[in-house]
């Protein structure tokens, strides 16, 4: 009989964040599957907890280190996959894994606790009843602006990741491409030094700059798209499009002006330019 691949929410910063199913599931389990067994041991000596360790499974070896883990499973043994911190596979590594044990009808059980972007969302103050959790930023500044004009008119609440070397330029793109959204900076979450600063990007940009150095992980979160706001963009973008026909502007060069004018994607400003 194959065993179960269980799923363990750890805590993101304090230790005391954690349930008394994970420990039990913890201390029960075969072997524990860890991204980086030094801060995971430091939650096994906390609870006393000496089930050994399986191979670390961390991004860059999951493809490599999946087949012999399933063979475990197979075998019968129960493993418990833990990452860093929070949730597996939210930003962490282990859906090769779980996929894996899927296709071949292993169990696989989530033992829920806590996790970054939901503690960021909850303390945040904006909406949480919709919103879209879309990782990390991209890293090149040209696919980083292209992401963040294609949720300039998205009515829910965005929640990014981020990190000390990459907050200051996330937050000047944002500022650049949208001015007057709505910010909130979560940072150290659950520790010591726990903050949320909030304000358009630029606000929360000059506060850290009289700092200096930021430390810790960083989740950025940002307001939904004002509806009343944007059914007013698309008016202006209407008479834009009609003067820059009554101008004799058009073709790529009245469709270039018509997006940066008002934000709007390449399919909603085009038909605007083009109506019989």
């Amino acid at each position: 009989m194959a065993g179960t691949l269980y799923l363990v929410s750890t805590p993101i910063g304090n230790l005391s964040d954690i349930t008394l199913r994970a420990i039990e599931t913890l201390r029960t389990v075969d072997q524990i599957v860890a991204e980086d067994t030094r801060n995971t041991r430091r939650i096994l000596d906390r609870y006393n907890i000496s089930t050994p360790f399986a191979e670390s499974y961390y991004q860059g070896v999951e493809r490599e280190r999946t087949p012999h883990l399933l063979s475990l499973l197979e075998q019968g043994k129960s493993l418990a996959l833990v990452s860093d911190a929070g949730t597996p596979l939210i930003s962490d590594p282990g859906y090769p894994l779980v996929r894996g044990a899927l296709k071949r009808e292993i169990q696989v059980v989530p033992i829920p606790g806590p996790t970054a972007l939901i503690a960021a969302l909850t303390g945040s103050g904006l909406p949480a009843d919709h919103f879209a959790f879309d990782g990390a930023l991209p890293r090149k500044s040209g696919e980083r602006e292209a992401y963040l004009r294609s949720i300039a008119r998205e009515p829910r609440t965005v929640i990014v990741h981020s990190s000390p070397h990459r907050l200051f330029s996330d937050l000047e793109a944002i500022a650049a491409i949208l001015p007057e959204r709505k910010v909130v900076l979560a940072r150290e979450l659950t520790k010591v030094h726990e903050e949320f600063l909030r304000g358009t990007a630029q606000q929360v940009l000059d506060r850290l700059r009289t700092r200096g150095e930021v430390k810790g992980e960083c989740i950025l979160l940002l307001a939904g798209a004002d509806a009343a706001k944007e059914s007013a963009n698309r008016e202006l973008g209407q008479q834009l499009a009609e003067l820059l026909m009554r101008e004799g502007v058009s073709g790529k060069a009245g469709l270039r002006i018509l997006m940066l004018a008002t934000g709007m994607k390449r399919n909603e400003a085009y038909p605007l330019l083009h109506r019989s």
